[in-house]
């Protein structure tokens, strides 16, 4: 299958943010991706933390609804990064996967909040779940941005039946090395595909790293978008994974 991670700026400019997410992800489909992934908290900039609660919505909702329609028309699996989701009083950082019909198949709410130099942890509610869902692109699962530091949530992913991990990102060009670092960790310590879209450009003056991600269960990136906006996009297949969990059967050598 075709994997690609969409990489673009996010501004407070939600109309805007839509149209260069649907040119991106126009563009990835034509060339033949079956499942992408957004970056976190594109139809507001993830540091512009003012804003959040002005572009809170309910799940479903307005960009849910568009985000589901436009899977649908180009028969697309389609993680459409996070957006500010509002519940009750209570405000989230939530994404979003969509089958090619158009169909929600998954919520996730970002489990670790970041608190450090950021208001993420102040202005919303942790999530409490993991997420793995099947589809038919094999069993997947979602994370978020600093969820990347926490490998025991990425370890319960795959003792679910992850094969494939999926992360929606704001990354800080000023820890791009522990991006790396982390992507390819998680992905060779569990013996998984990794697809991680990441934003670039700045938000609130704060500059974001890009460089998004397609990493195999060897830990090699397989694709990188670069700084700027783009794409990265990597031919993969569940066989990888399988095979390499066969072939050197780490999973199965746990004592635990």
């Amino acid at each position: 299958m075709r994997v690609a991670a969409v990489q673009l700026p996010a501004r407070n400019d939600p109309e805007g943010n839509r149209e260069r997410v649907e040119s991106r992800v126009r563009a990835a489909a034509a060339d033949g991706a079956e499942l992408l992934v957004l970056p976190e908290l594109w139809p507001v900039g993830y540091f512009a933390f003012d804003a959040y609660r002005d572009a809170a919505e309910p799940v479903p909702g307005p960009t849910t609804d568009w985000l589901s329609g436009l899977a649908a028309d180009l028969s697309i699996h389609l993680h459409g990064g996070s957006l500010v989701e509002r519940d009750g009083e209570n405000l989230y950082n939530t994404s979003l996967l969509f089958g090619p019909d158009g169909d929600l198949l998954a919520t996730y709410r970002k489990v670790h909040l970041f608190g450090y130099d950021s208001e993420e942890s102040n202005l919303l509610s942790p999530g409490t779940e993991p997420c793995a869902v099947e589809t038919d692109l094999g069993t997947v699962g979602l994370t978020t941005c600093y969820d990347l530091r926490f490998p025991t949530l990425y370890r319960s992913l795959v003792d679910s039946g992850v094969e494939t991990l999926l992360v929606t990102s704001a990354w800080p060009r000023e820890r791009l090395d522990h991006w790396h670092l982390f992507a390819r960790t998680r992905a060779v310590e569990n013996q998984s595909i990794l697809v991680a879209a990441n934003l670039t450009g700045a938000v609130e003056g704060v500059e974001l790293g890009g460089e998004s991600l397609v990493v195999d269960p060897w830990g090699v990136e397989r694709a990188n978008a670069g700084r700027g906006p783009g794409v990265a996009h990597a031919d993969v297949g569940l066989d990888e994974v399988r095979d390499t969990r066969e072939s050197f059967p780490a999973l199965a050598d746990r004592r635990l």
